[in-house]
């Protein structure tokens, strides 16, 4: 099968695409035929050296955390899909190919109204902002404060915390300004200023403040929110330990996945599609990640023959 992988860490250019032996389902596996995967900072940092905590990188290495396709083959013991079942499901290494064997536990079933690209690019930012408001304890009638509300994580902890009762005051550049008033939070410039800036935007004062975006904004944060078990980032662990917040890793389930799945199907999130890119530009949609800018995420078109029209539907 094709698949992109890095033979040493290094560059965007290090990820290539070539041939790999096809895996097969393991007994408690399924084997899914990828249809689209998302692409996360995280799997970039991957590919520069970093090692997940519990992860073991063996060169050639298959990067990609999260993936929609359809079910090609299923281990023994597993129960309840069936050859050809459209799936959505997530594993900490090898989504960036034609096939990924899977424990049957990290897979869920695709609505048939959720389309391939938003059920491959779904996983790790949802879970991980559904993370975050579950650990920062938000509900109805508080004021979020989340730092990069227009990426990939932001975009989803806008609207799950304004779907949950909350309001929500999002820093974003100017140009993505509109973008964060659809989603239903109050834009705000990051920046030199943005305390200020911030607080005329709440003046009701704000409980629980999340950093999807780094650049020391935690620091901001923690000038507005009394609580600091109540402040968290996915980026800056650093001043995680200096100013005693939460650091925030995304714990990832079935029923988690299934959750955001069924909000997304019955219209209540929208996963936002900056760009897609076929598994042989895999490397060019690395370099896109890496700048930390842009609305939403990315995602790889891999099934042969895929291709995706206007609204990102494949």
């Amino acid at each position: 099968m094709r698949a992109a992988a890095i033979d040493a860490f290094g560059p965007a250019e290090n990820l290539t695409v070539r041939e790999v032996p096809r895996p097969v389902a393991a007994p408690g596996e399924v084997l899914v035929r990828v249809r689209t995967a998302g692409v996360q900072l995280t799997d970039a940092v991957i590919r520069g050296g970093w090692t997940p905590p519990g992860a073991t990188i063996v060169f050639p290495q298959v990067l990609g955390n999260e993936f929609a396709g359809t079910v090609a083959e299923i281990g023994a013991g597993v129960s309840g899909f069936s050859v050809g079942d459209g799936v959505a499901g997530y594993r900490v290494l090898g989504c960036y190919a034609e096939f990924v064997n899977v424990p049957a536990e990290q897979v869920v079933p695709k609505p048939a109204e959720v389309s391939w690209l938003t059920a491959g690019a779904l996983s790790a930012s949802g879970q991980t902002a559904h993370t975050a408001l579950e650990r920062l304890r938000v509900g109805e009638g508080e004021t979020l404060l989340v730092h990069g509300a227009a990426g990939g994580v932001g975009t989803v902890a806008v609207q799950l915390a304004v779907a949950r009762g909350a309001r929500v005051v999002g820093t974003a550049s100017p140009a993505n300004h509109e973008y964060v008033r659809s989603l239903g939070a109050v834009p705000v410039e990051y920046g030199e200023g943005q305390l200020q800036r911030i607080r005329a935007a709440a003046p009701q004062g704000v409980d629980a403040a999340f950093d999807a975006a780094g650049h020391e904004n935690l620091r901001t944060a923690v000038e507005l929110v009394g609580d600091r078990s109540r402040v968290g980032t996915i980026v800056d662990i650093a001043l995680v330990e200096e100013l005693g917040c939460q650091w925030i890793s995304s714990d990832r389930s079935a029923a988690r996945l299934r959750e955001l799945l069924d909000l997304c199907a019955k219209g209540r999130l929208t996963i936002t599609i900056r760009e897609t890119f076929p598994l042989d530009e895999v490397w060019k949609a690395h370099l896109d990640v890496e700048t930390r800018h842009g609305r939403g995420k990315i995602a790889l078109v891999v099934g042969a023959g895929e291709r995706t029209d206007s609204d990102g539907a494949p």
